[in-house]
């Protein structure tokens, strides 16, 4: 008998904790997103027989990037993020995609998925995405990306750093993603310039 009350008696008690449960934290009114300054060519194709092949790989990041948030550096340790400011997915993902699209706008290069590259391995760029966020101090959108690069068939590893700032008025979500978009840009056609040569 104690038993069956203490049954019926659990659903009663977990209805005051039912208002009190948050499954992760509010989702901002919009998502920020990347947007290439140099847009690829709807309804053209490109062969891996004639068109030099790119894989272009997502870059490993450290943790403060690993969220889809956007981190703000002050007094050079200390981190925050930018409140209501979140990525639609995360930064190093975005970034990749930015890469593979100005890389074969600027260059022609066919860029492959990590798959595709197995047919067909042409190049290979990898790297590690080291700031992607905001300084507060210097008022900076920020984003530094250090590149390795195969070149074909080569052993070779070329490596490289590459960085673009942007300024930020004010640390608010609107302003922080039109200045890493720009910052984001700016790399990517720095990447693409190296990757042509």
């Amino acid at each position: 008998m104690k038993t069956r009350a203490l049954i019926l008696a659990l659903p009663l008690l977990t209805l005051p904790l039912a208002g009190c449960v948050s499954f992760g934290a509010k989702t901002p009114e919009s998502l920020l997103t990347l947007n290439p300054a140099v847009q690829l060519p709807v309804g053209e194709s490109q062969r891996s027989n004639i068109a030099a092949t790119i894989t272009v790989s997502v870059p490993s990041v450290p943790q403060e990037l690993a969220a889809s948030r956007i981190p703000v550096h002050t007094g050079g340790t200390a981190i925050a993020y930018v409140k209501d400011a979140q990525w639609v997915e995360r930064p190093s993902q975005l970034f990749a995609r930015l890469l593979g699209d100005t890389i074969s706008a600027q260059t022609g290069r066919l860029v492959l998925s990590t798959r595709q590259s197995q047919l067909d391995p042409g190049a290979y760029l990898q790297g590690e995405l080291r700031a992607f966020g905001i300084n507060a101090d210097t008022g900076e959108a920020v984003v530094t990306y250090d590149a390795a690069l195969t070149r074909g068939p080569e052993t070779v590893i070329e490596k490289r750093r590459f960085e673009a700032r942007a300024p930020v008025a004010v640390v608010e979500s609107a302003a922080v993603g039109v200045a890493l978009n720009q910052a984001a840009n700016q790399v990517a056609t720095q990447v693409a310039e190296w990757v042509g040569r």
